[in-house]
């Protein structure tokens, strides 16, 4: 994995390319536009921000006649994924442990919740018993 990957990341409106793309494969015009909504870029610029992306490994570029159309490189961002990962459990020595440590809380915030929903139940029955008249009670009589 190239540290260019992380260098083309470190620019906001390379980054935004990106988040356009996710929707899936778009023209060059498309990307210019949606991005001029936003802050005043040139057609030039954009086109290096998509040079500097391509050459990361991150988009690619199809030519239908005198178009590009540009989409994500699934093999550019699943190595920084990886290389994130990777990163992310070098430090931790717990990181072997996170999945099942994960599966424990969610597991102890069910028996919490459980809990508390019966003593809810219990609560609004006893409430409803208290209010309920009683059969067998004598009734006054006048």
């Amino acid at each position: 994995m190239s540290a260019d990957v992380f260098a083309a990341l470190g620019e906001a409106t390379r980054r935004r390319v990106l988040e356009l793309l996710a929707d899936g494969e778009q023209p060059a015009g498309a990307l210019v536009e949606a991005l001029r909504a936003q802050a005043a870029i040139s057609q030039p610029a954009v086109s290096q921000h998509l040079r500097v992306l391509r050459e990361a490994g991150l988009v690619t570029v199809r030519a239908e006649g005198t178009r590009r159309f540009y989409a994500l490189d699934p093999a550019g961002l699943e190595g920084a994924r990886r290389w994130l990962e990777q990163l992310a459990g070098a430090g931790d020595p717990l990181a072997p442990f996170a999945q099942p440590l994960d599966a424990l809380a969610t597991e102890v915030a069910r028996g919490r919740r459980g809990r508390r929903a019966a003593a809810a139940e219990q609560a609004a029955a006893e409430q409803a018993a208290a209010l309920t008249p009683r059969s067998g009670t004598p009734s006054r009589a006048r």
